[in-house]
């Protein structure tokens, strides 16, 4: 049995008490290869060894964790080609994906946070003046705002990207000093299996990182339970993060929750079409819609309403379906047979609430074997569908109209979720207005780029805290208060 069939604790592997299960290509449905089942216990021993290691880890000076970062994302580099085979196996991403999106990402940020471990953790407040009285002598009374680690953090991490995902909770975690337990997605884990045994070739010590896998919901369940965990980060469904949360208020743990999203476009009547298409369309390609920034839900002023369906229509007619490794291919496969089933469900039940299928809506002819989607664009859509107001995780688009720019606000507010929504106009003045309105984490304006610094996360139901740059630092850590008599 090799490494990435077994479990990774205390910095041994270890055999899975419960046995493995195989993890599928959505390109093929050809068998990836074995992944370990935890038991509860073996969780709760992972996060154990993550508690005895945190007194260690979190003392070691930042210029040592910096550099254990840094040769891990060497090590991850050096077998580049190799992970991003074994990502697209396990994701169905494109090539350019796996590549550019996935691995790529996920080595430059454990070379970020290698220089995030270096980030002063302090900042001196100014100096308070108090008179004389009940609390003792008049005083001048100094503070200190530090940054301390929380602990031992439970990273739960997301289907669609196994290798930036995990990327960007482990080696924020681990430059602040915190020791983890990470629980990767039961569809797509071999490929954390190897950052981690990247981590330990780079000199991570025994129980800073340990791995735990399994596709029962026990697995997950006991690494948010575990009575050492202090902290979980997850991202995943809202559903999920509501159950994790319950558990984590009943013993006061922290928590970093990316959820849900059902991004809003607000596309004005002055807006460049063509710079709107190419951001829209994005839904339908990248991931193949599994991403939750995506702006599946378009708002568009009526005066350019029926331009704007013709060109994501003309739009769709150009991207390629099929196998992730030909040459050419846009979109792949969702990642299974069961999530496959649910997007359709969906279309269906948009046809059913009145919307127009403008494109897409039947199973592609080909590739015969795989789980693939056809890009759906669903037009004349009213706010009440439930196509309009629930994630679907696929490449499906909704498209409703508008009039005044009030009604576009209140349409893009009327959601449950507020992760990523994006504006597009001529009017750069107005844009802004619009986004400040918005009830989301974050705005794009006239573009669906990140900067990979600026704080992510959502209002509403789309989670709790921020992360990516240094808000990433910060939400795995606590803020502890010096005070002093000078």
């Amino acid at each position: 049995m090799t490494s990435a069939g077994r479990l990774f604790i205390d910095g041994e592997w270890v055999e899975p008490d419960e046995g493995h299960y195989e993890v599928i290509d959505p390109a093929t449905e050809a068998v990836v290869g074995l992944a370990p089942e935890a038991s509860r216990a073996q969780v709760h021993q992972a996060a154990a060894a993550a508690r005895e290691a945190f007194a260690t880890w979190s003392r070691t000076p930042p210029q040592e964790r910096a550099a254990v970062l840094d040769r891990a994302a060497e090590v991850m580099q050096r077998d580049f080609a190799a992970h991003a085979e074994l990502a697209q196996a396990e994701s169905g991403a494109t090539t350019a994906t796996a590549r550019g999106m996935q691995v790529a990402v996920g080595v430059a940020r454990f070379r970020r946070y290698a220089k995030g471990a270096l980030e002063p953790v302090e900042e001196g407040l100014p100096p308070q003046i108090n008179e004389a009285g009940a609390m003792g002598r008049a005083a001048v009374l100094g503070a200190l705002a530090g940054r301390r680690p929380v602990g031992v953090v439970t990273c739960i991490t997301s289907y669609n990207n196994p290798w930036a995902n995990p990327a960007g909770k482990i080696a924020p975690a681990l430059a602040m000093g915190n020791t983890v337990v990470v629980k990767p997605a039961p569809q797509d884990p071999l490929s954390v299996y190897r950052m981690v045994a990247a981590l330990a070739e780079a000199g991570a010590p025994p129980g800073v990182v340990n791995v735990v896998s399994g596709a029962s919901a026990e697995v997950g369940e006991a690494a948010v339970d575990a009575p050492d965990v202090d902290m979980v980060s997850f991202t995943g469904s809202t559903t999920v993060g509501q159950r994790i949360a319950e558990v984590c208020g009943r013993g006061m743990k922290r928590q970093l929750m990316e959820l849900g999203g059902k991004g809003a476009a607000v596309v004005f009547d002055d807006a460049d079409l063509d710079s709107a298409v190419a951001g829209i369309g994005t839904t339908y390609s990248f991931y193949s819609g599994q991403i939750c920034t995506a702006p599946t839900r378009v708002i568009v002023q009526r005066g350019v309403y029926e331009a704007l369906v013709a060109r994501l229509t003309q739009y769709i007619g150009h991207l390629t379906i099929g196998d992730p490794r030909a040459r050419g291919t846009v979109v792949g496969p969702v990642i299974s047979a069961a999530h496959r089933d649910r997007v359709e469900s969906y279309v269906e039940l948009g046809r059913k609430e009145g919307a127009r299928v403008v494109a897409g809506g039947v199973r592609p002819s080909a590739p015969e074997r795989g789980f693939y989607v056809a890009p759906t664009l669903l037009a004349d859509c009213t706010p009440e569908m439930r196509v309009v107001r629930e994630e679907i995780f696929g490449p499906v688009v909704v498209v409703l109209p508008f009039d005044e720019e009030d009604e576009g606000v209140a349409l893009a507010n009327d959601s449950d979720y507020g992760l990523i929504d994006y504006v597009w106009s001529g009017d750069i003045a107005r844009a802004f207005r619009v986004a400040r309105q918005l009830r989301a984490g974050g705005v794009g304006v006239n573009t669906v780029g990140r900067n990979m610094e600026a704080p992510f996360g959502g209002f509403k139901k789309s989670g709790v805290g921020r992360d990516v740059g240094s808000y990433a630092l910060h939400a795995y850590s606590e803020l502890q208060a010096i005070v002093w008599a000078g």
